[in-house]
């Protein structure tokens, strides 16, 4: 089979709990772009958080913020901000339930309670530092949002729209933190529509991830794999298992289809 992209999620697939990367990782990278294979980011960090990590790995292309905005170097093609109105109603509802909210837009994030010990840790755990308080002003420019401090029973408030689903963060040290996902913007969706762009076929498509917000991803991949240290409900969308993030995964799952060596 020729394979044409490959899709990369950061956290757990990509990125080690400790924020480091295995030199396996960059090096599988490096010899599939010399085979003309391009290289995509995909995550649900914000993209101007994540420019130093995607230089190093010699990446230029992103989707970002779970899907609403993707770059193929550097020309948009996919921007899709939420409904003001649904923003609205979500931190109204994490204030009415003591519940912390961290938003997105293309170039900062914004946080109910910045300085909450919660906010803060979820801040460093994913190292985010163009921090500020949110304000209504910015609610119709919002790319994404995590809800902090919210127990499990706690996640119906926030689906009230039946295209909106909950996807738990999967990262060691992170509890009670869901991202908001939308059925028609997700990381699957995104690819879609750069396949369409770049002219490639699903099926010379790969992907990596290993939380439920890549779960739209690893079926819009003709080549899906669920890490090793992946949420167990994860696998049953993914086509191959690989190894953990700390076991060398991206480069197994690839060495596996006989693209790195």
């Amino acid at each position: 089979m020729t394979y044409k992209v490959l899709f990369l999620d950061i956290d757990g697939t990509i990125l080690k709990p400790d924020h480091t990367y295995a030199q396996s990782t960059r090096d599988a990278i490096l010899q599939v772009q010399k085979q003309g294979i391009e290289v995509f980011i995909a995550t649900g960090r914000p993209i101007h958080e994540i420019r130093e990590l995607a230089e190093e790995l010699n990446i230029d292309s992103f989707i970002g913020y779970n899907g609403a905005l993707a770059l193929f170097n550097e020309e948009t093609i996919v921007d899709e901000p939420m409904h003001e109105e649904t923003v609205k109603k979500m931190v109204q509802l994490a204030l009415q339930h003591n519940h912390e909210v961290i938003m997105y837009t293309n170039g900062k994030n914004y946080l109910t309670n910045p300085e909450s010990s919660i906010s803060k840790h979820f801040a460093e755990a994913f190292q985010m530092t163009k921090n500020h308080p949110y304000t209504y002003e910015v609610a119709g420019q919002i790319l994404g949002m995590t809800i902090m401090n919210l127990e499990p029973e706690d996640s119906a408030l926030y689906q009230f729209d039946p295209t909106i689903r909950l996807s738990q963060v999967n990262v060691e040290g992170v509890k009670h933190a869901y991202d908001i996902i939308r059925t028609s913007v997700n990381k699957g969706e995104a690819i879609k529509k750069l396949l369409e762009r770049l002219n490639i076929e699903k099926e010379e498509a790969i992907a990596f991830g290993d939380g439920m917000n890549d779960k739209e991803m690893l079926q819009a991949a003709g080549a899906s794999f669920a890490m090793g240290n992946a949420a167990d409900e994860l696998e049953q969308y993914a086509k191959h298992q690989t190894t953990s993030v700390n076991e060398d995964g991206i480069f197994n799952g690839l060495k596996k289809l006989g693209l790195v060596k």
